[in-house]
């Protein structure tokens, strides 16, 4: 993982603690311990989703996460 992925990650899952109103640990896990959402889709298409918008990245991120029944 190269910084400016990690810098990413980092961003994504304190954006959706904040749209979330929790814990970035809880999002963390989420993201990595009940899913593999952060590193089979994250960081893999880091290219492309660190061009969209914050809004943009969080509602496609939300809406993963509620196709499988994280949310």
């Amino acid at each position: 993982m190269t910084p400016e992925q990690s810098f990413f990650a980092v961003f994504c899952i304190e954006t959706l603690a904040d749209e979330l109103h929790t814990r970035g640990d809880k999002i963390y896990t989420i993201l990595t311990d009940d899913s593999d959402i952060l590193d089979a889709y994250i960081i893999p298409n880091y290219d492309a989703l660190h061009t969209q918008g914050r809004k943009w990245i969080v509602d496609n991120i939300i809406g993963m996460m509620k196709k499988e029944g994280l949310l």
